[in-house]
């Protein structure tokens, strides 16, 4: 422990605060100004009269590389502060092993008393047992906040709800809808960069030629408007592009109206470094908003800039619809897009893993035609819609997997235990405090304190294990009925549908296993399980006036393939 005779210093306080977005759903008393004016009172009632407030607003406590938080160690390691003051111990961050060490061990270290109003820590006044329990509970909640924006993206995203914000030459719809409108000045730019492309200018050539015209690069163009969007700002020439940001542009689909989600993820709530996924996982909805550049000049630059892996393109140099949402039924790989070489209007799908070398995985092609492909699924859309729209009540009972009538009573059954745990928890804390008053006051004996506190203990730790259960329950219950409802409303959306579309794809289906063709009774069949959306593979009845779904194509082969539906 480090101790000094600086009187400036004992009468010096940091006050730290710190607000990001998930800490909104706490209300108001969150709030920066908040945080500010409730430390300052709590400081200066204890005697500390300078006061040195860091701020760190909008960034998550998962990460310690925060800038105030930074400034503010600094300050401790330079011996200007005595005490820290936050509002509760998830203001210093949400990392268990992090902030334990930090209060555990490094404040100690430099003598530093840790005041968390909302927790009753106070170290001058001896340690809080329940720190540590604290800090992992802070933890947990900003592991299952991050789980909950996970889940909510991705129906959000799937939805066809942008995901990120609008490119160069887009803006955020001024009427405060979620919808991208098209920003004049900056739009032109980016047409005059295909335009260059067409006429055969590399990357570095028109990024030589904006620069020449003084154009502003997106980063400084947004910073001229007053918006920020991140990236590097501390260039010294604002009009110096560079050709990666040119082929960037090039290759974004959003410029020919489209929208496109999940190119990017993070593999953990803890690192928010943004990984390129797969095209594969790509959610891409056609036409959503207004294009800055017509939809053949993007395609006929992206076969320009694709001519190597054109093998694995449509002929358009589009991928078909299906791409990403084929598995095979037997080894679980992918299927490969491919196309005849010299007829490209034959489109068919096999199994990646299934070669002729060493390496091969599967047993069998699972060949399947495009065409048929097309034919089943939109007949098995077109049950499935029929089923929602002329048999309301079997649909919502297969969808939710009970009735909605059961489902409530045992959601109230469980929010009714939730509370009675919630309240026998608090009860047990007040416990812990009277007979910690007791012993010190020397009503009750050491031992049997060490008795009372052994038992409310093992009896609290079982309330919180409970309680925890619970909450996950009734999440999920709350999520399998809201993604259930979307999962309803979409289905409704297409019951005139008489074509299939990506868009209906990508809101409906997660997954198709294909099988491979068989022969029974002499007729060459193959099957498919459709895996929907929030719901899974579920199990279309045999009910009245619902037809079955016959389907069949005459293949290449000149066979006849049939579809046989396969049950859950």
């Amino acid at each position: 422990m480090r101790q000094s005779k600086n009187k400036k210093r004992e009468v010096t306080a940091a006050l730290y605060v710190r607000l990001s977005r998930d800490d909104n759903l706490e209300g108001d008393s969150y709030s920066i100004g908040n945080q500010k004016k409730l430390l300052t009172k709590i400081a200066k009632e204890k005697g500390y009269t300078n006061l040195l407030i860091f701020c760190d607003d909008g960034i998550s406590g998962v990460t310690m590389e925060r800038p105030d938080y930074i400034r503010m160690i600094e300050a401790i390691e330079d011996n200007k502060v005595s005490a820290v003051f936050v509002k509760d111990l998830s203001r210093l961050g949400r990392n268990y092993i992090e902030v334990g060490k930090l209060t555990e061990e490094f404040l100690p270290e430099y003598d530093i008393r840790l005041v968390a109003v909302s927790d009753n820590i106070d170290t001058a006044e001896g340690e809080n047992e329940l720190a540590p329990i604290k800090n992992l509970f802070n933890e947990w909640y900003a592991r299952d906040i991050s789980k909950k924006r996970r889940i909510s993206n991705k129906i959000k995203g799937n939805a066809g709800e942008p995901m990120g914000l609008p490119p160069y030459g887009y803006m955020k719809n001024p009427d405060g809808s979620k919808s991208w409108v098209v920003d004049e000045e900056a739009a032109a730019v980016v047409r005059r960069i295909f335009s260059l492309t067409l006429e055969g200018l590399g990357s570095h050539q028109i990024a030589d030629i904006l620069a020449s015209e003084r154009i502003l690069t997106p980063i400084n163009y947004w910073l001229s408007k007053g918006i920020n969007r991140g990236g590097k700002k501390s260039m010294p020439n604002p009009y110096y592009w560079r050709s990666s940001v040119i082929i960037k542009m090039l290759e974004k689909q959003e410029y020919c109206g489209d929208l496109v989600n999940f190119k990017t993820y993070s593999k953990s709530y803890k690192n928010k470094r943004r990984i390129i996924n797969d095209r594969e996982n790509w959610v891409v909805f056609k036409n959503v908003h207004e294009p800055i550049v017509d939809r053949s000049v993007w395609e006929t630059i992206q076969e320009r800039r694709n001519r190597k892996t054109r093998k694995k393109q449509k002929a358009d140099g589009e991928k078909n619809m299906f791409s990403g949402l084929l598995v095979c039924a037997d080894c679980g790989s992918n299927l490969g897009y491919h196309f005849n070489q010299s007829n490209p209007e034959i489109e068919y799908f096999n199994c990646s893993g299934y070669n002729k070398g060493k390496r091969k995985t599967c047993n069998s092609t699972h060949y399947i035609r495009v065409d048929f492909l097309e034919k089943v699924v939109l007949g098995e859309i077109r049950r499935l819609t029929k089923l929602a729209t002329q048999y309301e009540s079997e649909f919502a009972k297969i969808v939710m997997g009970h009735s909605i009538k059961a489902a409530e009573q045992e959601r109230q059954l469980k929010q009714k235990e939730l509370h009675t745990l919630n309240a026998r928890n608090d009860e047990l804390d007040n416990l812990f405090e009277h007979i910690y008053e007791d012993n010190v006051s020397g009503k009750i004996s050491d031992d049997r304190f060490a008795k009372l506190s052994v038992k409310y203990e093992s009896e609290q730790k079982e309330i919180t294990a409970r309680i925890k259960d619970l909450e996950t329950e009734l999440d999920t219950e709350k999520s399998k009925a809201v993604t259930a409802d979307m999962f309803m409303a979409s289905v409704r959306k297409y019951t005139r549908a008489r074509k299939l579309t990506p868009r209906m794809l990508n809101e409906l289906i997660e997954k198709i296993e294909v099988h491979q063709s068989e022969k029974i009774d002499g007729k060459t069949v193959q099957q498919l399980t459709i895996h929907y959306n929030c719901i899974g593979n579920i199990e279309i009845p045999d009910l009245e006036k619902l037809p079955e779904n016959n389907v069949s194509v005459h293949t290449r082969q000149g066979v006849d393939v049939h579809f046989a539906a396969c049950a859950s």
